[in-house]
């Protein structure tokens, strides 16, 4: 019998928990309907807020090319050194070691670190155009200077220095802004080389990206052509001190390598990075997306109206119920 009367309270329990959560949805949607006009009038600010900031943003363009790591035999030295490296423990002669690391790495790696950047800076005097620059003037292609940052007229630095900066901003301060303008992404499959620039200037993107290519290649053609020159002259002396004739041998044929590789930097200008598709000027923007910028305003616009209706709904019941 117990369970017989228990039954059907526990239908009732059910079926006005239901009724509950159907009152609550009906109070939920009128608080809504009757605070439309909050909805509406965040919705509408928000939006023109997100459209203001949108036309106010300056457009940056991206100039891109995609590159291919030149590739090349890494013997020479580092193999002859491992050939006669036995022999040449045994005259008490000390070979320098081969091991040259991976070189599309080591450019890569090059092309963001401060030293290649601060001789990138001074020979293309870029510092203007990437600290001082807020617009670029498609009519008469320049670029528009912030008058409180740099005074285009005397070629002063004006800005307001912040604390540990300086007014003229420094190579560390330039070097951070030029990283966040510059992306290079390399595709593990093909090892193709994607490097682009950002900036007002569609044609100052594109020179930087072309003048970056042609310095990575020089700076590493140049460092290879130094240390063969210094094995050259390493070897040389070791010549004169053995008198081995086959130590002697292997110490020639290793100069004739080194002699080799510098013959092939000197007649090889594109040396580390092929150029695959060089950087066009680019016709439309990157960024910003006005139009996404305008949706997100409306949508957080609107979702704020809604948060304030039923905070304002609910406040009122709880001190109404008080």
């Amino acid at each position: 019998m117990s369970n017989i009367n228990n039954q059907p309270n526990s239908q009732l329990t059910e079926q006005n928990g239901l009724v509950d959560d159907e009152i609550d949805l009906k109070e939920l949607f009128s608080a809504l309907w009757a605070g439309k006009l909050w909805i509406i009038s965040t919705t509408v600010i928000a939006s023109v807020i997100a459209i203001a900031v949108a036309i106010s943003m300056p457009n940056i363009y991206r100039s891109e090319a995609l590159l291919a790591p030149v590739s090349s035999e890494s013997g020479g030295l580092g193999g002859l050194a491992s050939q006669f490296g036995g022999l040449a423990s045994l005259a008490g002669v000390s070979l320098p070691g081969g091991g040259g690391g991976d070189k599309t790495t080591m450019g890569l790696e090059v092309i963001k670190s401060r030293q290649f950047f601060s001789t990138f800076m001074e020979k293309y005097d870029v510092l203007v155009p990437l600290m001082a620059a807020e617009n670029w003037d498609p009519v008469t292609n320049t670029l528009v200077i912030d008058p409180e940052i740099y005074d285009a007229d005397n070629a002063l630095w004006v800005r307001e220095a912040k604390p540990q900066r300086k007014i003229k901003p420094s190579v560390q301060e330039a070097h951070e802004e030029f990283l966040e303008i510059l992306s290079i992404a390399q595709d593990k499959e093909t090892g193709f080389i994607s490097l682009s620039v950002e900036h007002y200037s569609p044609y100052v993107a594109k020179q930087w990206v072309d003048k970056l290519v042609v310095e990575i290649n020089e700076t590493i053609r140049a460092q290879e052509v130094s240390q063969a020159e210094r094995s050259i002259s390493y070897l040389q002396d070791q010549i004169k001190a053995t008198q081995l004739a086959e130590l002697q041998a292997g110490f020639f044929e290793m100069i004739q390598s080194q002699t080799e590789t510098i013959m092939l930097a000197n007649a090889t200008p594109e040396y580390l990075f092929k150029t695959v598709d060089p950087a066009v000027v680019p016709e439309l923007k990157a960024k910003p997306k006005r139009a996404l910028i305008c949706v997100l305003g409306a949508l957080l616009g609107g979702m704020l109206g809604v948060l304030i209706v039923l905070v304002r709904h609910f406040t009122a019941k709880d001190e109404s119920a008080d």
